[in-house]
């Protein structure tokens, strides 16, 4: 392939990027409002880089600065050297010749990085062309190079695939193989593995490593998971209100964390076998129970119909949360949308608040649903946005109740008063929210009737991890306070430990393992619950290399 042109003057042995007091700032309202500051690291070649925090931070404003991919209502200062030049507010033709030959970005979703009306390979192609004099046909061969080397599935395939007909893996390493397209200096990873599952991430992880170590490239990686920052970093930054608090090698911040609020990031992270075993006395008929259950997708053509459920059998009682666990496409999500009627059942019995669900009619089922709360894993796109917090939660009492305006207002500020928010923000729009904030609506609003069952569909994944402790903590209190049954639907098998009495591992539709989380997590018996468990990131370095070589040596057995 074709070299890359060096930067005049670069020294193979100096920092990558080096970054001194850096400050961004936004003009919002007819003001400048600052969003980070004072803000110095470098980063040299073959270091991993982790900068981590919470949502708003500004870990990932302050790296997309390095790049010039601000929005046009920021400004920048300070100092960003590339190999020793200064690229802060350089000439936008500059900065295109930097960015992806010298500077490359693997964005947190890749389905919205990557373009849906284009294939794979031409985007691939498209980058190569960009900076390098390729004909069409080597561009090509070095295209499904590339996708060879991120461990792309079968790559001459997805040369001609579009986006939509990859899985979120496989996307994953489509973006990363046109990110490491110009053999950069420096990789930027903002979130890239956040919506993965675990034995995804693992191997994103991996890949990410790999390639780092044969490139001898950098890599900064924009994380608030801080066992993906034990797996994969050498040296981490910890950010908090657009500043810089603690700085260290991954065993310092981890091992003797000397800011309070690294200490309390590390606090809040649920770890397996953190939460013992106390299962609640089963009492009354179950809240929902399956025997049998099988849901397919029907067909249509020569394509035959697809069962993504297939004979599934377990139940929930008052007062009980049941953990459904398993990779995607395994099937829990689809068993969460039958359970609330929002797929049918084609065989077997499914019952829920005492009404069998196949066969079910209209009328019964929208009588059926006042029993039931959802509560979505995005609460953002689940919430009106052009409607005030206060009408999101009270809809279901307007839709459902013969309540008088006065008694849905009071509703809805008891409602409040329960998700430990204050009365005044009924009067908020969800862009006024922060996300955890905006889930504790959405928990409001899927208990404004009072539900008998309660389904919970990955609702903590995108919130950081001390938000989303305090979001459990409040599914825990509420649960106790109100009694309902819960399906808890998650990938994050930490959570599920804390929050569970039991547990069902689905794999490709089937139920391959069910029992309470010291039988699930602490003594699996099936292969690939094993499977699941070896590869979730701990937040421990030494602990995870070891689980990290015993996954390797387990797959070279």
């Amino acid at each position: 392939m074709t070299t890359k042109s060096s930067i005049p003057g670069a020294s193979t042995t100096a920092p990558i990027i080096e970054v001194d007091n850096l400050a961004v700032d936004f003009w919002v309202n007819g003001e400048w409002m600052s969003a980070v500051r004072n803000i110095n690291f470098h980063v040299d070649p073959g270091e991993v880089l982790a900068i981590v925090g919470e949502s708003g931070s500004g870990k990932s404003v302050s790296s997309m600065a390095l790049l010039g991919l601000l929005p046009p209502n920021s400004r920048s200062q300070g100092s960003v050297r590339l190999k020793g030049e200064e690229i802060l507010n350089a000439t936008p033709e500059r900065l295109t010749k930097v960015r992806g030959q010298h500077i490359a970005v693997i964005f947190q979703e890749p389905m919205t990085a990557l373009n849906p009306v284009y294939r794979i390979g031409y985007q691939i192609v498209e980058a190569l062309r960009v900076h390098f004099p390729l004909t069409p046909h080597a561009a090509k061969e070095r295209a499904i190079e590339l996708l060879r080397i991120v461990e792309m599935p079968d790559p001459e395939k997805a040369f001609h695939s579009f986006p939509h007909q990859l899985s979120g893996g496989q996307r994953q390493r489509a973006m990363i193989a046109q990110a490491i397209s110009c053999d950069p200096d420096l990789l930027i990873a903002d979130e890239p593995t956040t919506a993965l599952d675990v034995t995804i991430q693992a191997e994103i992880l991996d890949l990410l490593r790999n390639l780092h170590q044969r490139l001898n490239s950098a890599i900064v990686i924009i994380t608030h998971d801080l066992g993906v920052v034990a797996d994969i970093a050498d040296n981490v930054i910890v950010m908090r209100d657009g500043e810089i608090v603690e700085r260290g090698t991954v065993h310092q911040v981890f091992g003797a964390p000397r800011h309070a609020y690294t200490q309390e990031l590390l606090a809040a992270i649920p770890r397996l076998g953190s939460t013992p075993d106390v299962s609640p006395t089963r009492v009354g008929e179950p809240v929902l129970q399956f025997v049998d259950t099988v849901i397919e997708y029907p067909g249509l053509r020569r394509v035959p119909a697809f069962r993504a459920v297939d004979n599934v059998s377990f139940s929930i009682y008052p007062g009980e949360i049941v953990g459904l666990v398993g990779e995607s496409g395994s099937g829990k999500t689809t068993i969460a949308r039958g359970a609330i009627g929002l797929l049918p059942f084609t065989m077997g019995s499914a019952t829920v608040c005492g009404r069998e669900m196949v066969g079910i009619s209209a009328r019964d089922l929208r009588e059926l649903r006042r029993e039931i709360g959802i509560v979505f894993q995005d609460p953002g796109s689940s919430l009106n946005p052009r409607w005030p917090v206060g009408q999101s939660i009270g809809e279901p009492l307007v839709l459902s109740t013969k309540l008088k305006h006065k008694q849905i207002e009071t509703r809805v500020g008891e409602l409040l008063d329960q998700v430990e928010l204050s009365k005044s923000f009924r009067n908020r729009y969800p862009h006024e929210l922060s996300g955890g904030q905006r889930q504790r609506v959405g928990i409001a609003r899927a208990l404004a009737l009072k539900p008998k069952l309660l389904v919970a569909d990955e609702p903590t994944s995108a919130l950081d991890v001390s938000v989303q402790a305090r979001v459990l903590d409040l599914i825990e209190e509420l649960q106790a306070e109100l009694g309902f049954a819960c399906l808890f639907v998650s990938h994050d098998l930490a959570v599920v430990d804390r929050l569970a009495d039991r547990i069902v591992v689905l794999n490709h539709g089937k139920l391959v393992e069910e029992g309470t989380p010291d039988e699930i997590l602490r003594n699996p018996k099936d292969p690939y619950t094993q499977r699941l468990i070896a590869a979730i990131p701990v937040p421990d370095p030494d602990e995870q290399r070891a689980r990290r070589e015993r996954r390797a040596s387990g797959n070279r057995g």
